[in-house]
């Protein structure tokens, strides 16, 4: 499994989701909007109509923010 986790400088829920995903052993790429190449622009691209990060995609699939990431694993696993 994999993630990308839209980000941006100063964001705890941002830190959170990546320490979630490290504890759960999944790789993923931050694309950080204050810094770098990735813009707020590809941010709503990517997920319209999001107003807030983080914004995470597991393999390909829109998870949403932080605690709908901790709910998905959480969900992952009771199965």
């Amino acid at each position: 499994m994999s993630a990308v986790v839209w980000s941006k400088n100063g964001c705890m829920f941002c830190e959170w989701a990546k320490e979630l995903l490290a504890d759960y052993n999944i790789e993923y790429e931050e694309r950080n909007i204050s810094q770098g190449e990735w813009t707020r622009e590809q941010l709503q691209e990517a997920a319209p109509g999001t107003k807030t990060v983080p914004q995470i995609f597991l393999d390909g699939k829109y998870i949403g923010g932080f605690t709908e990431l901790k709910a998905y694993m959480k969900k992952q696993e009771a199965e």
